[in-house]
């Protein structure tokens, strides 16, 4: 058995499921066996805009996360050193000044939709997943989170996916499904491909 965390990368769209296959993990493995961190928590902190500049910043580009921190992070769990984790306010696009205290635990789930877009982050990752759902399903699926959960109206919800989320899509999300060493279709649903995961990480720690 390895002393060191067993990091698995949860990728996909938005809405594509991933923390429905990051809950059923958890039932398998044990809450108390999983530390999981989310990569919205990592949106870069924007205390130097105003509120009308920050709802202008493309959150689903690359370039909106701190991914060195991220990583610098990551490596500090896998290591069996707790972080001081990020917590992202969605409702003034900003960090919140408090921090979440992570501690290391056997197994370190990673999940977001820009997850595989750096080279650090993938080497890191001792199994990655992309969550592979339809269009279709995932902005139904983004609509009813981001108004029950984000405060958000319909029509900023729709005009954020066709002029963000979905060309993010196409071009960084769906491409990076090539570094996937498992593909899980239809999200949560599919719980064929869950259990063989689940066997998969069993045999690593």
């Amino acid at each position: 058995m390895s002393n060191k965390a067993c990091i698995i990368g949860i990728c996909g769209g938005s809405g594509s499921g991933k923390s429905t296959v990051t809950k059923k993990l958890i039932e398998l493995i044990g809450r108390e066996n999983v530390s999981v961190i989310e990569q919205d928590s990592y949106y870069k902190d924007q205390s130097n805009l105003v509120f009308e500049d920050r709802i202008k910043t493309n959150y689903d580009h690359p370039l909106a996360f701190d991914n060195d921190l991220l990583y610098e992070h990551l490596k500090m769990l896998k290591e069996g050193r707790e972080i001081e984790k990020p917590i992202y306010d969605f409702s003034i696009h900003n960090r919140k000044k408090e921090k979440e205290i992570v501690i290391p635990k056997p197994i370190i789930i990673l999940e977001g939709i820009l997850i595989f877009s750096e080279a650090n982050l993938i080497d890191i990752m001792d199994i990655k997943v992309f969550v592979d759902t339809d269009a279709d399903v995932r902005i139904i699926r983004r609509i009813k989170r981001d108004m029950k959960e984000r405060g958000r109206s319909l029509d900023s919800v729709i005009e954020q996916y066709l002029s963000t989320v979905r060309p993010s899509h196409l071009q960084f999300v769906e491409p990076s499904k090539r570094y996937a060493d498992i593909i899980v279709p239809e999200g949560g649903e599919n719980e064929v491909a869950i259990d063989l995961l689940y066997q998969k990480i069993k045999s690593l720690v």
